[in-house]
């Protein structure tokens, strides 16, 4: 059995991003915890630390909105040791050109080559997109997890949007210049299928491996009978897809686009037979989506030996006594690195860190800057 390494963030530093126009801190390697009102920037700095892991934020991905009003760049720097080493990781945007990102000072050729070094795993109360959003929402879930520690995987996932495009392109083409050249559609169609059997098998394989873990979480939190689910729905499973786009091919020059592929599959949420979106309670939906997350985070430490960073940002509101004690029992457990939390109630975060009875620091936040600890 491998060794899993541990990683920590020792220090991260921020200039103009979002509301925060200047702070730097030092983090304990087991807790940190920042304290402050809605909107004083306690999930902003969440976020900075998922930018460094993903060279992009977690709540908006276009760069020029997360700089802060009246500016024109920001800048993250942090340093972590991982297996054993230090690593400065610095991410940089100025308006008018394109990010930075480096690594010990090396600027990175590209952004892909950095995903996945740093795994992370953030819980928020926007996963509830997961849910009630539609299919794309899900997709992006499974391959931001997968992409984290397959370089194949993304890879692939890129050259398939890549060679999707194309093909949308010509479909277009077809359409207004008024001609049709099968050849040239035959040849999209045979690289599709190609990168379309890797990236479904991949899929399916994370989603088989990851259910258990995710059930068995799900009903430790939940202390309930309740019987979850995760299903895979996708064209590939209905058989040949080069077939399936041959048959389609009339709708899709119709319609301009490809109407079918692994770039419209699914994940399905199943709270026993049903749509976990149909009958799920808010506690219930909450407590899924948080045994979802978990189950990422057990999956990307097996996969990549290292465990990753969790961000939990106001995960315990809205929550009965009883989950959030075993929510807590569950983090402290040695199967978990690195974590920071936010939340608004000084109250509710002692208990916390009282039953939690771990190294931790806090961090009170207004108004994005540091005002005690």
């Amino acid at each position: 059995m491998l060794k899993i390494e541990y990683m920590h963030l020792q220090s991260l530093s921020i200039l103009d991003f979002k509301n925060i126009e200047q702070a730097d801190f030092v983090f304990s390697e087991k807790l940190n915890c920042f304290l402050g009102d809605n909107g004083a920037g306690k999930t902003n700095l969440l976020d900075a630390i998922y930018y460094l892991s993903f060279t992009k934020g977690f709540f908006n991905s276009i760069d020029a909105q997360n700089i802060r009003h009246h500016r024109e760049m920001f800048m993250l720097q942090g340093k972590y040791i991982r297996s054993d080493e230090n690593e400065t990781i610095s991410a940089g945007f100025k308006i008018g050109q394109k990010k930075q990102i480096k690594r010990n000072r090396k600027l990175y050729k590209k952004l892909s080559d950095h995903i996945g070094l740093f795994p992370l795993v953030m819980i928020s109360p926007s996963d509830i997109s997961l849910i009630s959003g539609g299919s794309d929402e899900r997709r992006k879930f499974m391959d931001g997890v997968i992409s984290q520690f397959d370089r194949i995987y993304l890879d692939t996932l890129l050259r398939y949007n890549r060679t999707l495009l194309q093909r949308n392109n010509l479909l277009k083409q077809f359409f207004e210049k008024r001609f049709f050249d099968e050849d040239t559609l035959s040849v999209y169609d045979e690289q599709l299928a190609e990168l379309a059997g890797v990236i479904h098998k991949k899929r399916e394989l994370y989603v088989n491996e990851i259910t258990p873990v995710f059930q068995s979480f799900y009903t430790f939190v939940s202390g309930g009978n309740e019987t979850v689910g995760l299903s895979y729905q996708s064209c590939m499973n209905e058989g040949d897809y080069s077939r399936q786009l041959l048959a389609c091919r009339n709708r899709d020059r119709a319609a301009q686009h490809s109407t079918l592929g692994i770039h419209r599959d699914d994940l399905l949420l199943e709270l026993g037979d049903f749509p976990m979106k149909k009958i799920g309670s808010q506690g219930q939906q909450k407590t899924y989506l948080l045994a979802l997350k978990l189950a990422q985070f057990d999956y990307l430490k097996n996969a990549s030996d290292i465990k990753p960073i969790l961000l939990l940002d106001d995960i315990f509101d809205k929550l009965d006594a009883k989950r959030v004690s075993k929510i807590i029992e569950l983090v402290t457990e040695a199967r978990f690195g690195q974590i920071f939390i936010t939340d608004t109630d000084r109250e509710h975060l002692a208990y916390i860190l009282d039953k939690m009875n771990t190294e931790h620091l806090i961090f009170k936040i207004e108004n994005g800057k540091i005002v005690g600890k």
